[in-house]
């Protein structure tokens, strides 16, 4: 049965005061951005970042749905590799064979990793990191350790390269639609309130009756799924299959998740939130980038990647902060 009250927006707030964080530094950032640089509001911009953040935000909300269980899923961005791989292998037979297909792989390694979660009981840290391993072997070894070029003569490079009907990035039109799916299977649907629930109190759940372990299968699937369709846009955006990528995404998804406000114990989060967080660290890189352009100060990227951390860790503790806040007005 649907809930008719999960986009009201006040009770969203309610029930999500943790997110609050991301969207205030969001908003301030874009601001920023706009009034100090001339192109930084261009179209040319926005949907160049939106376009490369696409792979970055489908991993994202996948693993923002296996932490809700109180789980975790290393092997994201060695699946994207692996899935880039087997895209541009399959991009001679046109993006309708070789999306659905490499999507499916992904989502194989989702559900091997909620195998053996679920029924082998190997923690998942232990699990995903394995197949973590496991996915980048099996993408060096099926590509030679070299980049895989697609098929020009298809159609596969439609999809990270041109604009549907001439006005949206193809890559932020199939985001945006499954950002919208899963918001609605996890705030509309019996098994995204099990999901939740998991999170909040395995043992609880099982003593209530809810399917735990299907909704388990159902969050590892979906982060391999996801990771899967990042794959898709790796390979259809670059001209080729990127075995050697993917490292350090699965910590860009952690990041994203938690800088959202969703809690690494589970129970507790929000989709729209990951996504604000996937856009939140991907517009500090853009902003670096644009100072470094104005010539004043000049940041490596080894400094970018300090100045993002410290970037992150504000946003944290601002929103810890909140979260404290509320509590406290809660008790009182």
């Amino acid at each position: 049965m649907l809930d008719q009250n999960a986009f009201d927006l006040r009770k969203y707030i309610s029930r999500n005061p943790q997110s609050v964080a991301v969207w205030i530094a969001l908003i301030v950032l874009i601001a920023f951005g706009l009034m100090r640089y001339d192109n930084f509001g261009s179209a040319y911009n926005i949907t160049s970042f939106l376009n490369y953040n696409a792979m970055f935000i489908a991993i994202s909300v996948g693993m923002c749905f296996v932490i809700l269980t109180g789980g975790i899923d290393l092997s994201v961005g060695s699946v994207a590799a692996f899935t880039s791989v087997v895209a541009a292998y399959l991009s001679p037979y046109g993006i309708e064979v070789a999306m659905p297909l490499a999507i499916l792989s992904g989502v194989a390694f989702g559900i091997f990793n909620a195998i053996c979660i679920v029924y082998l009981r190997i923690p998942p840290f232990i699990t995903t990191l394995a197949t973590m391993l496991g996915a980048k072997g099996g993408s060096l070894v099926i590509s030679g350790a070299q980049t895989i070029s697609v098929d020009w003569g298809s159609n596969f490079t439609k999809l990270g390269m041109e604009k549907a009907f001439d006005v949206v990035p193809w890559t932020i039109v199939l985001v945006a639609i499954l950002v919208v799916a899963l918001w609605v299977v996890l705030e509309m649907t019996s098994i995204g309130r099990t999901i939740l629930a998991v999170g909040g109190g395995e043992d609880a759940s099982v003593m209530m009756g809810l399917k735990v372990n299907r909704a388990k299968i159902f969050a590892y699937s979906v982060s391999g799924g996801c990771a899967g369709l990042a794959g898709v846009f790796l390979a259809s955006g670059f001209g080729a299959g990127q075995p050697l990528e993917g490292v350090g995404w699965e910590l860009s998804a952690i990041a994203s998740v938690v800088v959202g406000g969703t809690l690494l114990t589970g129970g507790l989060g929000s989709i729209p939130a990951t996504v604000a967080g996937a856009l939140l660290l991907g517009l500090v890189f853009n902003i670096l980038n644009f100072e470094n352009g104005k010539g004043w100060i000049s940041f490596s990227a080894y400094w970018q990647m300090v100045i993002r951390g410290a970037f992150l860790f504000a946003v944290i503790l601002f929103q810890t902060r909140v979260m404290n806040r509320n509590s406290v007005v809660g008790h009182g």
